[in-house]
C-alpha cells in the first residue's frame, strides 16, 4: 500500500472515529438535559440514568465527562451559545445602537418564561458548587453575552464600554435568575427599568457645568 493511500485511509478513519465521538457527546448531552428536566427540581438524576436514557455505557459517558458536573458544565455552555446567537439574531433586526440594546435586554428576559426558565432551572439545580473543579464557571455567560453589547455602547460614547457592559450583564443575569428560581416573569414595568439602565450605563456621562 503505497504512503499516499495509506494516508486517506487513515484520515478516512479518524473522520469515523471523530463522527462517533460527536455523536455520543450530542447523545450523552441530550439525554442528560431530558432527564435533568424529567426530575426538575425534585430529584437529581444519576450518571446511570442518564446513560440509559442516551444507550450507551458508562465507560462511553467517563470517556468525554469526568463526572456529572462536567456533564452540566457542558449543558450550560451550550446553552449560553444557543442565547448567545438567539440574541445576536434579534439585535441584528435593528440598526441604532439604543434599539439592538433594547432587543437584547428583552432577549434575556424572555427567557424567564414557561418551557424556557424551567429548563433552565432543572440544570441550574444540578450544576456544580463552587470549588468542583468543573470547567463552567459563573463569568462564563456574563463574558459571552457582554461581548453583544459592548460595541453598543462603545457607539453610544460609553468611557468604560466593557466594563459597563459587564455590569450591565450582571444586573440582567442576576434579575433573570431571580425570576427563574422563584418560577415569575418580568413586568412590563421592570423590562422598561432594565431597558433605562443599559441605556444609561451605555451613554457617555453629560458633562459637569462650567462654574
Amino acid at each position: 500500500m503505497s504512503e499516499d493511500v495509506l494516508g486517506r485511509v487513515v484520515q478516512r478513519a479518524l473522520a469515523q472515529r471523530g463522527m462517533t465521538y460527536e455523536e455520543e457527546v450530542r447523545r450523552l448531552l441530550d439525554a442528560g438535559l431530558e432527564v435533568m428536566i424529567r426530575c426538575g427540581t425534585s430529584a437529581s438524576p444519576r450518571v446511570s440514568d442518564i446513560v440509559a436514557a442516551a444507550g450507551l455505557s458508562n465507560d462511553a459517558f467517563y470517556r468525554y465527562f469526568p463526572s456529572k458536573g462536567a456533564l452540566v458544565a457542558a449543558l450550560l455552555e451550550r446553552g449560553t451559545e444557543q442565547l448567545r446567537s438567539y440574541l445576536a439574531h434579534q439585535m441584528d433586526k435593528e440598526s441604532a445602537p439604543e434599539d439592538r440594546i433594547r432587543r437584547w435586554v428583552e432577549g434575556v428576559l424572555i427567557q424567564a418564561q414557561d418551557d424556557v426558565a424551567a429548563t433552565t432551572r432543572a440544570v441550574m439545580w444540578n450544576a456544580p458548587t463552587a470549588g468542583s473543579g468543573a470547567p463552567y464557571g459563573r463569568h462564563f455567560a456574563s463574558e459571552v453575552l457582554a461581548a453583544l453589547l459592548e460595541p453598543e455602547f462603545q457607539a453610544l460614547g460609553s468611557p468604560a464600554p466593557a466594563t459597563n457592559a459587564m455590569l450591565s450583564t450582571y444586573a440582567m443575569l442576576g434579575a433573570l435568575a431571580e425570576h427563574v428560581w422563584s418560577e415569575t416573569t418580568p413586568s412590563a414595568t421592570e423590562l422598561a427599568q432594565l431597558t433605562a439602565f443599559c441605556l444609561a450605563a451605555a451613554r457617555a456621562p453629560e458633562s459637569a457645568p462650567v462654574a
